[in-house]
C-alpha cells in the first residue's frame, strides 16, 4: 500500500508547525498519544494493495475522521469540513502542518468502511478500550464485571404506512418502465397520489370504512402497473437494468402479497431488512430498525462489546454472542454478567449470569453488582442522544452492524475524553492549591514575586 508523499512545501522549515500552533494539553491531543495508530497502518494496509495510479489515503486519516466523527455525532460531510477548521482534529489525525483543503472526499469514507468490514470497526473498537486502559478510564479489574442489554437502533426511514408504500412502489415501477424504454397502458400518475393523499384524510377523520376502501384501490393502480411491466419484461434486452426490474418486481409482489400479521413484512423499499420491534414503551409503541446488543463495564459504563442483531432475535439467545465478543475485544472472558428479565432462558456456560429480580441465595457482593444491573441504561440514552445510535444511515444490515459498532467507539471515546478533562482540570487544581499555599506564607509573596524558583 502507497501513501501520500510529503508536498515539497512541508519541507520549509519556516512553515510553523500544528504543535506549535495548539495546546498540548488538550485533551484530543493526549488521546491521539494513546491509540495505537502503527496497528491501522499495518493491518489495513492489505484493504488497498495498490502499486499504480494516485496513492491511497492513509489509513491513520481514516480511522481518525471515523473516530471523530462518531465521538461528536458528526456526519461524513460535517467531519470533512470540521476537519479543515479544526488544528486539533488534524492534529489527531496525524498531520504535521495545517491544511487548508478538505483531506479527502466525504464519499471516501463509504468506501473505507465496505472494505474494513465488521472486523475492521471491531478493532476500532478494541484500539479504543486499550486507550482507555492507559489512560485510567476504565480499570483491569472493571472488565471482569459487564452489564448486557438490548436496544432498538432505528433506521433512517419514514414512519411505514400501507398508502406510502404502495404509492412509492407504483412511482419506482413507472420510472424503472420509461427507463426501460416501456410503454404502460396507464400509469396512474394522478389518481394515486391523490388517492394516497385521501386516505391519510380518512384515517385523521377516523372514517376507516372509507380508508379501507380507497386503500383496496390503491393496491390494485400498484397491482396493474406490476402485471402490465410484468407482461413486457421479455423487451428488455439482459443487463444491469433488467436485474433492477427483476428485483423490483419481486420487492413489490411481497408487498402486494403480505398482510396485516404477516412474517417478514417490509417496511421501507429501500431497506427491505428493517423490523418491526416492540421494547413494552410507553411513549413509543413500535420502533423500526435493528436490535443491537451493549456490552459495558459494571463500574465505569465503558462500552466493551456492541453488536447488531438482524432478526428481532430473543434476549436470551444472544447472550452468549455478546460475551463471545466481549472476550475477543478484551483478551478475557467476563467473570460475571448482569442483566435484565429477557434474558431468561439463556444457555452461558463459563460466566455466572445474574438475572434482575433475583433474591436468594445472593452475597452483599453479588447483591451489589445486581443494583447497578441499570446503570447500562443511561449509557444507552447517551449513546442516543450525543451519539449517532438513535439514527442509523448505511444501508443493509452490513451498515446496521458496521454503524452499531462505530456507536460504541464514540461512547469510549467521550467517556475517555471526560476523564482526561478531569485529570487535567484537577492537576490544575493542585497547582493553583499550592500557589495559594505559598503565598499565604510571610515569605511566599516576596518569592514568588521575585520569580525565585529554587
Amino acid at each position: 500500500m502507497k501513501h501520500r508523499p510529503c508536498p515539497p512545501e512541508q519541507d520549509d522549515l519556516l512553515r510553523p508547525r500544528l504543535v506549535d500552533l495548539i495546546d498540548m494539553r488538550h485533551e484530543l491531543v493526549k488521546l491521539a498519544a494513546l491509540i495505537d495508530w502503527e496497528f491501522f497502518e499495518r493491518e489495513w494496509a492489505g484493504f488497498f494493495p495498490s502499486t499504480t495510479g494516485r496513492p491511497a489515503t492513509s489509513p491513520r486519516l481514516v480511522a481518525g475522521l471515523l473516530y471523530l466523527q462518531h465521538a461528536f455525532r458528526l456526519s461524513d460531510e460535517a467531519v470533512v469540513a470540521r476537519w479543515v477548521e479544526n488544528p486539533y482534529y488534524q492534529h489527531f489525525t496525524g498531520e504535521v502542518f495545517f491544511q487548508h483543503h478538505p483531506p479527502i472526499d466525504p464519499t471516501s469514507l463509504t468506501r473505507w468502511r465496505k472494505r474494513i468490514g465488521e472486523e475492521g470497526v471491531e478493532w476500532l473498537l478494541t484500539k479504543t478500550i486499550e486507550a482507555g486502559r492507559a489512560s485510567g478510564a476504565v480499570a483491569e479489574r472493571s472488565l471482569e464485571q459487564v452489564a448486557v442489554d438490548t436496544t432498538v437502533m432505528e433506521k433512517a426511514i419514514a414512519h411505514p404506512t400501507d398508502s406510502r408504500l404502495l404509492e412509492r412502489a407504483r412511482a419506482q415501477l413507472v420510472d424503472l418502465a420509461r427507463e426501460a424504454r416501456i410503454e404502460l397502458r396507464q400509469s396512474y400518475a394522478r389518481l394515486a397520489p391523490r388517492l394516497a393523499v385521501q386516505i391519510g384524510r380518512y384515517a385523521h377523520a377516523k372514517q376507516f370504512k372509507r380508508m379501507r376502501k380507497a386503500l383496496r384501490k390503491l393496491k390494485g393502480y400498484t397491482g396493474r402497473v406490476l402485471r402490465d411491466l410484468r407482461r413486457q419484461l421479455d423487451e428488455i434486452p439482459a443487463g444491469p437494468l433488467r436485474e433492477r426490474v427483476l428485483d423490483k418486481l419481486v420487492l413489490v409482489s411481497r408487498l402486494l402479497n403480505q398482510g396485516a400479521k404477516s412474517t417478514g413484512k417490509i417496511y421501507a423499499l429501500h431497506e427491505p431488512e428493517v423490523d418491526c420491534i416492540s421494547k413494552g414503551k410507553a411513549r413509543v409503541r413500535y420502533e423500526f430498525g435493528c436490535k443491537v446488543s451493549v456490552a459495558t463495564t459494571l463500574a465505569e459504563g465503558f462500552v466493551v462489546g456492541m453488536r447488531s442483531l438482524p432478526g428481532n432475535l430473543y434476549d436470551g439467545h444472544t447472550l452468549t454472542e455478546a460475551l463471545e465478543q466481549v472476550e475477543i475485544l478484551t483478551d478475557q472472558r467476563p467473570r460475571l454478567a448482569v442483566v435484565d428479565r429477557g434474558y431468561r432462558g439463556h444457555s452461558v456456560e463459563g460466566t455466572q449470569v445474574l438475572i434482575s429480580g433475583s433474591r436468594g441465595g445472593l452475597t452483599p457482593t453479588l447483591a451489589k453488582a445486581l443494583r447497578r444491573r441499570s446503570s447500562i441504561e443511561p449509557e444507552i440514552g447517551h449513546m442516543k442522544t450525543d451519539g449517532r445510535l438513535a439514527r442509523c444511515g448505511l444501508k443493509g444490515t452490513l451498515g446496521d452492524a458496521l454503524f452499531a459498532v462505530l456507536c460504541g467507539c464514540g461512547h469510549n471515546l467521550r467517556k475517555i475524553l471526560a476523564h482526561l478533562r478531569a485529570w487535567l482540570a484537577q492537576i490544575m487544581a493542585a497547582i493553583l492549591a499550592l500557589i495559594r499555599a505559598v503565598q499565604d506564607r510571610p515569605y511566599g509573596y516576596a518569592i514568588a514575586q521575585s520569580g525565585y524558583s529554587g
